[in-house]
This record gives C-alpha cells, sequence and structure tokens, in this order.
C-alpha cells in the first residue's frame, strides 16, 4: 500500500513538520495536514470533503487545548473508520490503558525510527495488528498478567501442547510484543505463513484477537 493519507497532531511545531519530512520522503504515506492540537485537528477535520480524510492519524498525547486522550475520545464518534496510531514520549502504564480505551488502535514511542512507524501503519491498516513499541508491549502484558482473574480453565486451552511447535513459538512472538514481519524474520518463514499460523491459533484457543490469545497464554503461564 502506497500514499496512506495520514495527518500528524502535535504541539511541537518543529517535531511535527519533520515527521511529515521524513514520513513523505518514504513516498509510502501522503501527509495530508498537521495540527498543533485536538481543537487545531477537529476544526480542519470539519473543512475536508469526505474524500480527502486520512486513513491513520498520528496523536500526541500531552497536548495543550484539547491532548491527544480527549481528542481520540471525540474523534472516534465522528470518523469511526480513522485509525488513531498513538505516537509519543510517554509509556506511563496509565496513559497505555486509557489510550486503548478511547479507541486508540497502537501506541508507539516517538523515538521510534521512521521505518518503523511506516511498517506499522502499514499492518495496522492490512493486517488489523495492534502496533506497539517492546517497551509499551512489555508493560501492556505485565499489567494484563497483574489483573488477570483466575477463571475456569477451557478444556481446549489448558495444554500447551494442543498447539504445534510452529504455532507455539509464533505465539510466544505475539507474547513478546512482534509484529507479523519480525515474526517472520526470526523463524525463517514467510508474513503470509504467519498469518495462517496465528488464524490457527486463534481457532484452537477459541479467540478472534491477539489481546484474548496473550491473556491465554499468561494464565496458562505457558512462557514463563
Amino acid at each position: 500500500m502506497k500514499n496512506i493519507p495520514i495527518a500528524i497532531v502535535d504541539d511541537k511545531r518543529l517535531l511535527r513538520t519533520s515527521l511529515a519530512e521524513q514520513l513523505q520522503f518514504t513516498q509510502q504515506v501522503q501527509v495530508l495536514f498537521t495540527a498543533e492540537h485536538g481543537i487545531d485537528f477537529l476544526q480542519k477535520m470539519e473543512d475536508r470533503h469526505v474524500s480527502e480524510l486520512p486513513l491513520v492519524v498520528l496523536m500526541d498525547i500531552e497536548m495543550p487545548e484539547m491532548d491527544g486522550l480527549e481528542t481520540v475520545l471525540i474523534a472516534k464518534e465522528i470518523y469511526p473508520d480513522i485509525q488513531f496510531l498513538m505516537l509519543t514520549a510517554f509509556s506511563e502504564d496509565e496513559k497505555i490503558f486509557e489510550a486503548v480505551r478511547v479507541g486508540a488502535s497502537g501506541y508507539l514511542l516517538k523515538d521510534e525510527k521512521i521505518a518503523k512507524i511506516i511498517s506499522s501503519i502499514i499492518e495496522l491498516l492490512e493486517e488489523g495488528t495492534v502496533p506497539m513499541s517492546p517497551i509499551v508491549a512489555r508493560k501492556t502484558l505485565a499489567m494484563l498478567k497483574a489483573t488477570e482473574k483466575p477463571q475456569q480453565a477451557d478444556a481446549t486451552a489448558a495444554d500447551p501442547h494442543f498447539l504445534s511447535s510452529r504455532e507455539m513459538d509464533i505465539l510466544q512472538g505475539i507474547v513478546s510484543g512482534l509484529n507479523y514481519h519480525e515474526i517472520a524474520e526470526k523463524l525463517f518463514i514467510s508474513p503470509h505463513t504467519v498469518r495462517k499460523h496465528i488464524a490457527n491459533i486463534y481457532e484452537k484457543l477459541h479467540v478472534s484477537n491477539k489481546t484474548a490469545a496473550i491473556k491465554i497464554a499468561l494464565k496458562k503461564k505457558w512462557f514463563t
């Protein structure tokens, strides 16, 4: 996918300008506009035709006037099909969960390389993954584990040997916060093969998404 229309919202002018220039240079995205805070973003969205809206918005969290969390909460009601990828310098636990709660589709730190941001945007749109920087993924998994309540074990999910050795390798990669392409590279297989294995994992565990599969793996302590 090329020329993906995106928007950038950040209160630091130099940062958003630099980020826009670097992303545009890759020729894989088209930066439709930038905004300095939530109110500015919502106003610029109102002025655009529906055919000129971004598919993905890179959203900072800490901003004056209206911060990123409040902006996403409001914007998701108006533009439910737009994906919001939080791109921030903060990795506090409460910010992560709050961002997910209001409708964010991923959470990357600002020091990520441009290639990582681009691949996260593509995977978000094409594969429906939840992009997260490794440190954020580790924190999220730790919080899920800490808040997990004992539940009646699912008979089909009680034994890790219910999954094949390859499926267990891929599930471990998911738990570690790796994306499809990183898992494929680590295991020397194609991303397409990874997707097929993940579909099988979901079917065997009777889940429909990555978060649910991770919860089962953590609850069963398969990788501890």
